[in-house]
């Protein structure tokens, strides 16, 4: 998965509130099928960035070559880790036609804008489903993440009101970087930047899980 999908942590992997059931696997093959697209992306265009290819009588740069690349890679993950796991979320379907989507969009029309919309698309997505789930009264986050981080219900809340307006401010950040700052900037900031504010943001609210944490009980 790319690095805002995981940022997403499969938050709502299932909208009605049933747990993600399927076979489990290495963690550490698990992380490399979900890691390896958005690392092998950066380091693609690393080396091909100045790369250029005439196809059919078209100029490709290397932000397309690499794009391409991307999608495909994406594509094959994905299918290996429904192949191994027998289950994908809702997320990870929907995060995976918006790369084929908009990823297809810049390698068709030639035209890198669009995969770089992609992250903001994906946490638009995100904002929406938390901010539709607190306007029914519950936490999509707490479906998922209440194993690890146990709160109380108003913690949790809390936690996905930020979290949602979180979203909406990084939406925003990509918005500003890719219309503003070069293409080898922005491509840090979707590999490097975008996850490094996530893991930021949850250390950001160790008070509230303080106040608001609550004990597992004893089996």
């Amino acid at each position: 998965m790319a690095d805002e999908d995981i940022a997403g942590a499969r938050i709502a992997a299932e909208a009605e509130g049933a747990k993600p059931k399927g076979r489990r696997i290495n963690p550490w093959l698990k992380g490399a099928l979900e890691f390896g697209p958005v690392l092998a992306f950066f380091v693609a265009f690393s080396r091909m960035k100045d790369t250029h290819v005439t196809i059919n009588g078209t100029d490709y740069g290397g932000f397309i070559l690499v794009t391409a690349g991307f999608v495909l890679a994406m594509i094959v993950t994905t299918a290996i880790l429904w192949r191994l796991t027998g289950r994908l979320s809702p997320m990870q379907i929907a995060t995976l036609v918006l790369v084929v989507v908009f990823g297809g969009l810049s390698v068709w029309l030639n035209d890198e804008r669009f995969f770089k919309m992609k992250p903001t698309m994906i946490y638009l997505l995100f904002a929406a489903i938390l901010g539709w789930g607190l306007m029914r009264g519950r936490s999509y986050l707490a479906l998922v993440m209440e194993e690890v981080m146990p709160l109380t219900h108003e913690g949790w809340m809390i936690l996905t009101k930020r979290l949602a307006l979180f979203f909406v401010v990084l939406a925003v950040a990509n918005e500003v970087v890719w219309r503003t700052m070069s293409d080898g900037a922005w491509v840090s900031f979707k590999t490097f930047g975008l996850t490094a504010a996530m893991f930021a943001f949850f250390i950001a609210q160790n008070g509230l899980m303080q106040r608001h944490g609550t004990k597992r009980e004893e089996p």
